[in-house]
């Protein structure tokens, strides 16, 4: 017999306490702590016996793994190393209206159209049956072997998954979903929890690989406690700007490959489209010959890219000069003017400086140092660089420019795209087809590339 317990409890960080607090005292959020009703054993056990597995030596243990399904989607299948694991459980977060719901009904429409006879199963908690078809019918992938089932209660998602025994299930979304031993409301730290370990426990004994989706905060972390993330064996992180079609999906956790790679998306009419030469794309409307204008090399994941950084200076009318950045760290740009300010004697205290980006690209890598500060020179002085350069290497505070990971392969990259120049650290080797200009110091590549 099981009764009710009232506790109350941190919708962020899960810390319950034994009374009402206006902040929490493990993580500091305020607002955060709200009455709960979980149940509790009242202490006699519940009288069965659980199967126990005896150990056994490590050498004895089966070297041999589930092979990964794939799922059609390429850039998916690049992220997760090959595919979805049989038992594994992925959770995807991502902003409302990025993608997600899209994104997990092309992986599971291609699914059953690599592996014939295979059966996927969406589970749709917050849309209805017609919603779900309707955006199946405009990607164009309805198919017999994709499974629909509107359903809030985990009792009842357990038993179709037993009997209709899926290869992949995925749940839209995990915060909306509640067991009813609970009685707390769905989205609680002990719905989300319970619910995630049971969808857990089953994706294990059933061998059905489980896809949650999941929201995300305000802040950009994933919504609910951050137990959840511990729970799960994949947790990927969907992002982009809803005014550009970009999507980039990137693994922030992977029991089984690497977190290194990046999947890029466009978002078109029909869906998701993979992009398997994003670099074009991003410099396909750049115009040559622009002050202000350079192109980086950098590196996100394993995948090189080139994309195009841009600076504006403007004169101040006001005592504090303004600092804009779009893609670019806030406290990554004002590191850099200190920078030039200091060690290349290029002052930009007194005019508004402005940093972007373009395509909707996020540079969050040291390797892209160098053509920022160029571009904010070039923007400075109103003098154009080089149209056919390209700049690898991070600033250091003294005014060094230091090495980038992997230079030699964003050098390829920019090779392949046409670049017949770059502006790189002294210690970079020869890559065939681009001409390299070896800088020690930022005051040595401006003077290289811009003049005195």
């Amino acid at each position: 017999m099981s009764r009710t317990r009232v506790c109350f409890r941190c919708q962020l960080c899960g810390a319950e306490s034994p009374k009402w607090l206006g902040r929490c005292q493990e993580c500091g959020e305020w607002g955060s702590v709200i009455e709960e009703h979980s149940p509790s054993s009242n202490g006699s056990g519940s009288g069965r016996a659980e199967a126990v597995q005896a150990a056994i030596p490590m050498l004895e243990v089966s070297s041999e793994g589930e092979e990964p399904m794939p799922s059609g989607v390429g850039e998916l299948d690049r992220v997760l190393g090959g595919g979805l694991v049989p038992g594994s459980v992925t959770l995807l977060g991502g902003e409302p209206g990025i993608g997600k719901s899209t994104l997990v009904l092309q992986a599971l429409a291609g699914l059953v159209a690599e592996r014939p006879g295979e059966r996927a199963m969406v589970v749709t908690a917050e849309e209805s049956r017609q919603q779900v078809r309707a955006r199946a019918e405009r990607l164009g992938v309805l198919s017999a072997d994709l499974w629909l089932l509107a359903e809030t209660s985990l009792a009842s998602i357990a038993t179709q998954i037993r009997q209709v025994r899926p290869a992949v299930v995925a749940v839209d979304s995990v915060q909306t979903i509640h067991d009813p031993a609970f009685e707390s409301a769905p989205g609680t730290v002990s719905q989300v929890r319970e619910c995630t370990h049971r969808l857990v426990q089953l994706a294990k004994q059933e061998g059905v690989a489980v896809i949650l989706v999941g929201h995300v905060t305000k802040e950009g972390s994933l919504a609910g406690p951050r137990t959840l993330e511990h729970l799960v064996d994949t947790v990927l992180s969907f992002e982009g700007d809803r005014h550009h079609a970009l999507r980039m999906l990137r693994a922030v956790k992977h029991r089984f490959g690497p977190t290194s790679e990046l999947g890029l998306f466009e978002m078109t009419g029909s869906g998701l489209r993979d992009l398997s030469d994003p670099s074009a794309l991003f410099l396909a409307d750049r115009r040559q010959g622009t002050s202000g204008s350079a192109v980086a090399a950098v590196l996100e994941g394993a995948r090189p890219l080139l994309v195009e950084v841009q600076a504006l200076t403007g004169r101040d009318r006001t005592q504090m000069p303004r600092r804009a950045a779009t893609g670019v760290d806030p406290a990554r740009l004002a590191m850099l003017l200190g920078v030039l300010d200091r060690r290349a004697d290029v002052s930009l205290a007194s005019v508004d400086v402005y940093a972007s980006v373009a395509g909707g690209v996020r540079l969050a890598e040291p390797g892209g140092d160098l053509a920022l500060c160029l571009a904010l020179v070039s923007a400075h002085r109103n003098v154009s660089l080089p149209p056919d350069s390209v700049a690898v290497g991070e600033v250091g505070l003294g005014g060094e420019i230091r090495q980038a990971a992997q230079t030699p392969r964003r050098l390829a990259e920019a090779a392949r795209l046409g670049f017949t120049e770059a502006i790189v650290p002294e210690s970079t080797p020869d890559v065939s087809g681009i001409r390299l200009r070896r800088v020690t110091t930022l005051t040595q590549a401006i003077r290289q590339v811009l003049g005195p």
